[in-house]
């Protein structure tokens, strides 16, 4: 009923359309040359089928500021993990040759948010690699649930306790000893107390998981 109102008065004149003019409140979606939405088809499977990507402000001591990377396999939960002073898609860019040598099994995907250090130099890296990239839909982050809850743990269990400078050479060293035990030693109650790489070597078998760190 009010939409034929409202025809009625646009047909006597009585409602007009504002002019269009090129000011808008409204942030116009930035066309992606290659990352998509995740098909529903799209489902995975096997370890590396999906690896979520996202990022973390840290403020470890008053006027310092770091960007904490994160990449989460969902499948086996294995993590990489990198510090930088800034995001942007160039430090995001060579983060993804990072998680490429520390993921021990190759990876298909990643997904991330609509963040713009995930975009330009970032979305290039993934085309040019082969590697589908999947972008959320604005403010869905539980879409990216598993590489949030990492970012909980590695502040709990390795940011609020390590005795780094945060110097970032220093905290990168840290956070590599981290990960190693974060994937090779810490057991995990979800996994019946596996570690991630025992769970691996039973899941794929020893001789196709290709541990480098």
């Amino acid at each position: 009923m009010v939409d034929r109102i409202l025809h009625k008065l646009k047909e006597r004149g009585v409602l007009k359309e504002p002019v269009p003019n090129h000011i808008s409140a409204r942030k116009r979606r930035i066309k992606r040359p290659y990352a998509i939405r995740k098909p529903k088809e799209y489902v995975a499977r096997k370890p590396g089928d999906i690896v979520e990507v996202d990022t973390l402000d840290v403020r470890p001591l008053l006027g310092i500021i770091l960007k904490h990377f994160t990449a989460r396999d969902i499948i086996s939960g294995w993590d990489v993990l990198e510090a930088h002073s800034r995001a942007t898609s160039n430090t995001a860019s060579g983060f993804i040759d990072v998680l490429l040598r520390r993921m021990p099994f190759p990876v298909k995907a990643i997904q991330v948010d609509g963040g713009s250090e995930f975009q330009d130099a970032f979305e290039e890296e993934c085309r040019k690699r082969g590697i589908k990239l999947f972008v959320l839909p604005p403010r869905s982050p539980k879409l990216n649930g598993h590489v949030e809850r990492a970012q909980r743990t590695h502040t709990e269990e390795s940011y609020e306790v390590t005795d780094s400078s945060f110097e970032l050479p220093e905290l990168n060293q840290a956070l590599l000893k981290w990960e190693k035990v974060y994937n090779t030693v810490r057991p995990h109650q979800a996994l019946g107390y596996l570690t991630l790489l025992e769970f691996l070597e039973q899941y794929l078998g020893k001789e196709n998981v290709s541990l480098i760190i």
